[in-house]
């Protein structure tokens, strides 16, 4: 699948604005939309002022634009996380842990019931290998947009690869996992 972050003119000039996302499969077929959801004007202000570090929902949506699940992110400086939630109830969770050099991550799987581990190395800048108990499952790979648009803006795409082995909740784990990845490292207010 690869997830590409949609962007608005007004960020051009150095607003932040709710980060929307599209989805497609191999073949460029759109599969899902996900975006941040508005909470007025004061929303407005905690993203220009605390970006990635205050509290959000994400909801994901089928092409016929209803919510399939969403991811609840609560306010934290340090630690980030998304909650994800299904129609059926919570899913699991994506926990950002420290680790110096390295960027690692833990997807808690509450549906199937087990944990898979996102450790990204120190030169691996943008390849996230996912494993369950030391085995890659799948991957998150941020993929080059070109020089101006990597060096103007902050449009982000990934690639992410599954093994056919994987369910439906670890999927929605992982798409979640590459949002947070996204928000953590790659956006504006991240590298700020």
């Amino acid at each position: 699948m690869v997830v590409h972050q949609r962007k608005e003119l007004i960020e051009f000039f150095g607003f932040e604005t709710r980060n929307k996302y599209e989805i497609q499969d191999s073949n460029g077929n759109l599969v899902f939309y996900c975006a941040e959801m508005q909470k007025g004007f004061l929303g407005f202000l905690f993203r220009q002022v605390l970006g990635h570090w205050r509290s959000f929902e994400l909801h994901f949506f089928d092409s016929q634009k209803q919510t399939i699940w969403k991811a609840l992110h609560p306010f934290r400086f340090f630690f980030q996380r998304l909650d994800v939630f299904s129609g059926n109830g919570a899913v699991g969770s994506v926990e950002w842990h420290w680790a110096l050099f390295r960027k690692k991550y833990s997807l808690t799987d509450l549906i199937v019931g087990r944990v898979l581990k996102v450790d990204s190395g120190f030169l691996s800048f943008w390849t996230f290998p996912i494993t369950i108990r030391g085995q890659e499952v799948a991957s998150i790979k941020k993929k080059w947009s070109g020089f101006l648009k990597e060096a103007f803006t902050d449009t982000d795409n990934f690639l992410i690869e599954f093994s056919p082995s994987l369910g439906e909740s670890e999927r929605q784990l992982i798409l979640s996992a590459a949002i947070l990845i996204d928000l953590n490292h790659f956006e504006q207010k991240a590298r700020n």
